[in-house]
């Protein structure tokens, strides 16, 4: 019997890469549509209003808006997206008012007959 190894035997060699797991957009941060959220083996975080699941149980925003981690009932997390809508709409609504109120001052009434003035004035 041989007393030695055979040569190119190694105990070593066997580490895997690091998956790069876990929670990639927190809690009250924004997210942009297609951004992924959580990157996880099974579903430890579960997908709410505004978040999609990919086949290896990824999470990711189907809307822009701000990222919500809560647990419900069922003591299970979820992960849910307020939509930036809903703040946008507001400042719009509120943006023609404004516009409609200096639309009535009469400010190009009082720039013709000035145009009329310099006219006759040459």
């Amino acid at each position: 019997m041989a007393h030695k190894k055979g040569a190119g035997s190694s105990r070593n060699g066997r580490e895997s890469h690091s998956k790069r797991l876990g929670i990639k957009v927190f809690g009250g941060q924004q997210a942009i549509a297609g951004n992924i959220l959580v990157r996880q083996r099974g579903t430890k975080h579960h997908p709410d209003k505004g978040v999609g699941i990919g086949k290896d149980h990824t999470l990711f925003a189907l809307v822009d808006g701000t990222v919500i981690f809560k647990k419900k009932q069922d003591n299970k997390s979820y992960v849910s997206i307020l939509p930036a809508e809903v703040v946008t709409e507001v400042v719009e609504k509120a943006a023609p008012v404004a516009e409609a109120t200096a639309k009535k001052a009469p400010v190009k009434k009082a720039a013709k007959p000035a145009a009329e003035t310099d006219a006759t004035a040459e």
